[in-house]
């Protein structure tokens, strides 16, 4: 096992990695939209959060070699399903070519408050 870290992605705000490497996979942990620059949560609406917190995954990716083509599962966790197309609209962007598998869940809350959080498994080609 191996610990994936960028210092281009919020610094984790608990007692774990932001992705690990094993067996060929990266399982990175989730992300939601916090501002690395400021370590704040970013205000703005799903989309906007959604568009930060992809910005936050692809960071991750990047420190392990990998890009969004690589990832093969994500999880998106959402505080409102009501937010579900406006998260669609930015997630359509991060992942044009390849749509990895995916599922999408309905909680009562996130961490700092936020609308969003998506995890993400990656393989190495």
């Amino acid at each position: 096992m191996k610990a994936i870290h960028s210092q281009n992605a919020p610094q984790p705000i608990g007692p774990y990695s932001q992705a690990i490497e094993s067996a060929g996979f990266v399982f990175c942990s989730g992300q939601i939209a916090i501002v690395p620059s400021e370590g704040t949560l970013l205000a703005g609406d799903a989309r906007a959060q959604a568009e930060q917190v992809l910005g936050n995954l692809g960071e991750v990716l990047r420190a392990a070699g990998l890009s969004y083509a690589d990832v093969v599962k994500t999880t998106i966790f959402l505080v409102d399903m009501n937010d579900f197309p406006a998260v669609n609209a930015a997630y359509i962007s991060a992942f044009a070519e390849t749509k990895p598998a995916r599922s999408t869940v309905a909680v009562a809350s996130l961490p700092l408050g936020a609308k969003v959080e998506i995890d993400a498994i990656a393989i190495r080609p």
